[in-house]
């Protein structure tokens, strides 16, 4: 038996470029080229992450393949036929069409012959397949139907398909312009968000609101079957003819202009993500019910964009009936799309092997670079910095829990770099939930972000179900539970709005619970759950937190600052220390107290000035 050789997946032009690399089914490496370059969403051809990705084959390896997460020929063809169709509007798309032919037709395959050499080891696998197989290759089951639900990649939008131990069956498609991913960035932007970021900001306002244009959206906007099929009405909508999301009828539907960035956030705001939200649901549930009808199975997986609202995701647990097991690509948008060409490519190689019994291959997410104490400390010392090195693990996990326990916000930085967009303990910042300042305290000085967006707790997958009600499995943080009655306030929203009380951050205050900083203020939380010596360092010193305090949990929020990445680096887990409040930085082996620090140090905080996310 010959070894599985080695493949190379690669995604780029789009949105969130990433490479990775495996062996077989084995996953050796991903990353995503937003870490290196330090540009949000970097959708550039990643040369970094691919350098990365290489420098984690075995001595004396070669590459075998280069797979690419969709066809761009095909890519090209939708472009062009959209724009020629939808003339004389869709002109507006011409110049970004032309940029677009320019990089797909030229950059791209000399990119990718600099990475192969032989084109002959270049392999183009579908948009869709790349998704579906970074959802059902990993997961632990031997089979599922897989659902993909994003913007759009060639023509499809939506596939469901069933796997087997013989490789994907396509079952079923929807096709641009009608799309789920779409239909919710209209929403986003109209809410005054960012399209292909701030879609989790609106998820995040829904909670606020009331669905009250829920049935004027059904009857307006998109027309959706039992089946989950659905079809979007297209004079509400730009984006197959210019630049926007939304054309102006959406405007008038609702009855207001689209909100602006710096525009206060009405009630009228928070209902229409509500509502957007709940269609959304209605929506993913009933292809989620289809799609496992479809392949005669008990077990769904799920990659794609919209994969990533972890409250649709709960409610398939919750509600989807013929249901057992949920598998959530935690890298679902277009970075793990790099993963799934991969997979997808190596597979006939594995196909020939004994196939193991199925678990989760994607090792916690945890597939980025990781760094020795010599390279932490290094920039360490160039900074001027005064640390303490700790190389005993037990008095580690001690000395950042008591730091916790005394309400000081710690930057951890450990092991290998997550793949995705969630910080899974490995680039987080981990502050004591409790303490009912601490929502605005990381929010305003910390993260530098608007102060009623929520952060989610990192919990002991033991202890979970004591404290949340299901679902309460939750490694990859995809999906919301709520707080159980007896930690929850007796505020209520409408309690709260009848004592005049109408913007997001004072309705989250005023509706409390013992975990404040960590649950929405419907009492929902995004869970990720944990178990000490496991996946992240994180585990131990919420162990050691917990023996403290009693406490089971912790806020874990990403390592970065509002508009910016997910921390990669020492030297940028330093300089996000060096330009933020937090107090204590527990990096590698090593603890740097903010208190330590000299004069300068202090000076320098907050006088860096942060993009809108």
């Amino acid at each position: 038996m010959t070894a599985p050789r080695y493949t190379l997946g690669i995604s780029s032009h789009f949105h969130d470029s990433a490479a990775a690399l495996v062996q077989g089914t084995h996953i050796l490496a991903a990353a995503q080229e937003e870490r290196f370059t330090r540009r949000k969403a970097d959708w550039q051809f990643p040369m970094n992450a691919i350098t990365y990705c290489l420098s984690q084959l075995p001595e004396g390896a070669s590459l075998d393949r280069v797979a690419y997460y969709e066809d761009p020929g095909l890519k090209l063809r939708r472009i062009l036929q959209t724009a020629q169709t939808r003339l004389p509007t869709g002109a507006r798309l011409w110049p970004r069409m032309v940029e677009t032919l320019r990089s797909l037709a030229e950059e791209l395959p000399m990119q990718l012959r600099k990475i192969a050499e032989d084109t002959d080891r270049i392999v183009f696998v579908p948009h869709h397949r790349s998704h579906a197989a970074s959802a059902f290759y990993p997961a632990p089951f031997a089979e599922a139907a897989v659902l993909v639900l994003d913007g759009v990649g060639e023509y499809s939008t939506t596939t469901l398909w069933s796997g087997k131990a013989t490789g994907l069956k396509a079952e079923a498609e929807i096709s641009f312009p009608h799309s789920l991913g779409l239909f919710y960035s209209a929403f986003t932007q109209y809410c005054g968000f960012k399209v292909n970021s701030g879609e989790y900001k609106l998820m995040g306002l829904a909670p606020f609101g009331t669905p009250e244009f829920r049935q004027k959206i059904l009857d307006e906007l998109i027309e959706l079957q039992p089946d989950g099929s659905f079809a979007l009405n297209m004079a509400y909508f730009d984006f197959d003819r210019g630049l926007s999301t939304t054309s102006p009828l959406f405007e008038m539907l609702f009855g207001q202009p689209q909100r602006k960035e710096s525009d206060p956030m009405t009630q009228v705001h928070m209902n229409l993500a509500a509502s957007a939200q709940a269609v959304l649901e209605e929506a993913v549930l009933a292809l989620a019910k289809t799609a496992l009808d479809r392949a005669q199975s008990m077990n769904l997986c799920l990659a794609g964009g919209v994969a990533l609202n972890c409250v649709a995701n709960s409610r398939l647990i919750r509600d989807l009936p013929g249901l057992r097991n949920l598998w959530i690509q935690p890298a679902s948008g277009d970075a793990g799309g790099a993963l799934g060409a991969a997979l997808e490519v190596a597979r006939d190689d594995a196909a020939t092997e004994a196939q193991p019994i199925p678990n989760d291959t994607m090792a916690g997410g945890f597939l980025g670079p990781q760094f020795t104490d010599a390279d932490i400390c290094a920039p360490l010392e160039t900074a001027g910095l005064v640390y303490q090195q700790l190389p005993d693990p037990a008095t580690y996990a001690d000395t950042v829990a008591r730091a916790l326990a005394e309400g000081q916000i710690v930057g951890h930085f450990h092991g290998r770099m997550e793949f995705g967009p969630r910080a899974l303990g490995n680039r987080s910042i981990l502050a004591d939930p409790r303490g009912k300042d601490t929502l605005s305290r990381v929010n305003k000085s910390i993260k530098f972000r608007e102060d009623w967006r929520p952060f989610a707790p990192i919990v002991l997958a033991d202890q979970a179900p004591l404290y949340f009600e299901d679902p309460t499995d939750s490694p990859y943080m995809l999906l919301v539970a709520q707080l159980r009655p007896e930690f929850c306030g007796k505020t209520t929203l409408s309690d709260a709005r009848g004592r005049g009380l109408h913007s997001p951050m004072q309705l989250q205050n005023a509706v409390v619970s013992d975990f404040a900083a960590v649950t929405h203020v419907d009492f929902s939380a995004r869970l990720q759950t944990v178990t000490p010596g496991i996946g992240t360092r994180a585990g131990a010193i919420l162990a050691a937190f917990h023996a403290m305090t009693g406490c089971p949990m912790l806020l874990n929020t990403s390592f970065n600052v509002r508009g910016e990445p997910i921390i990669c680096s020492p030297k940028d887990a330093i300089d996000c220390f060096l330009n933020t409040h937090l107090d204590l930085l527990a990096i590698g082996g090593v603890i740097v107290r903010k208190s330590a620090q000299p004069d300068w140090v202090h000076k320098k905080i907050g006088r860096m000035h942060f993009a809108a996310d």
